[in-house]
């Protein structure tokens, strides 16, 4: 039996979210009270925000409830991740027109909180509003455990750049989806639920990192924060991207060059790093270009003509 969020109320559809969150470690108090209550041991609190808004950044048709939890938490915990910090705790605020489904909303509960349980955060609280159009805004929490914060303004000339996880891949899915197909599978799946190794983020920090920036919007868009921040110029080596066979074939089919989603495409949510040189990268990281004293970030040593990346108001 389906039952519309304006059948069951707001309250009811509170409870039967909160009942599919789970606790984290760092949670003292979860939802239930007028505000959580969230261990900092560290003393600072790392925060960040993100909206997902359908028709902007998800469609229900390409994306199940459950999927869009995923991407919307891991956009949060992402930046959380690429500060150096540990995330905690997610706020999520969901705005939704009263005839949507019940089953929607604690699917989207679900997803967040299977992402969230990924580096051991947990959803703390939010918010309910019915609106005409389905929105999902998200905070996310994060605790430095005594490091120091990675900001975007410390690469240095001669420094390497670093990535760690998959680029591309998503937005090979979106293209793939937005011409009617749902395969290659791998893709598709990519473009649903972004792969992001939290850990990465305060691993990057104990081993120095200079810079470093989640990979969200585009990875030269996003670099180019980095290099603009910093004010030094870095450039990228496309040979050192392994474009799988399926992407490669995907784009061969669609008429697209497979390059135009690893440097431009988004959603990932790989973490990009500059470290000081000859650092000994751990597992996962792989170096990807270099930080040299000349403003703009070019693909091997020449100007990029494509496009950089995505702009919510382009």
């Amino acid at each position: 039996m389906h039952v519309s969020i304006a059948e069951s109320g707001e309250f009811g559809l509170i409870g039967s979210i909160l009942s599919r969150l789970g606790d984290g470690s760092a949670t003292l108090l979860g939802p239930g009270d007028d505000a959580a209550v969230v261990r900092a041991a560290d003393g600072r609190v790392v925060a960040s925000t993100d909206v997902l808004v359908e028709g902007r950044h998800f469609r229900r048709d390409w994306c199940g409830p459950a999927d869009v939890g995923h991407r919307a938490a891991a956009a949060n915990l992402a930046d959380i991740a690429a500060m150096g910090a540990t995330p905690t705790a997610l706020l999520v605020a969901l705005c939704v027109p009263g005839d949507l489904d019940a089953s929607w909303a604690e699917g989207l509960a679900d997803g967040l909180t299977a992402e969230a349980a990924l580096c051991g955060a947990s959803v703390v609280g939010g918010d309910t509003s019915s609106s005409p159009t389905l929105t999902v805004a998200v905070t996310a929490l994060g605790d430095l455990n005594g490091l120091d914060p990675v900001r975007r303004d410390g690469a240095r000339p001669g420094d390497l750049l670093a990535l760690c996880g998959r680029v591309g891949y998503a937005a090979a899915g979106y293209t793939v989806l937005s011409r009617g197909f749902r395969t290659p599978k791998m893709l598709v799946e990519a473009y649903r639920r972004p792969e992001v190794r939290y850990a990465a983020g305060p691993e990057a920090a104990r081993l120095g990192a200079t810079a470093m920036i989640d990979v969200s919007d585009g990875l030269l868009q996003d670099v180019g924060h980095l290099a603009s921040a910093s004010t030094v110029g870095i450039d990228i080596r496309s040979e050192a991207f392994d474009v799988p066979d399926q992407m490669r074939d995907a784009a061969k089919a669609l008429g697209v060059d497979p390059y135009r989603w690893v440097l431009a495409g988004g959603d990932d949510h790989p973490l990009a790093a500059t470290f000081p040189a000859g650092t000994k990268l751990p597992q996962g990281w792989v170096e990807i270009g270099s930080v040299h004293d000349r403003p703009g970030v070019t693909v091997d040593r020449k100007p990029w003509s494509g496009p950089l990346g995505w702009d919510h108001f382009r």
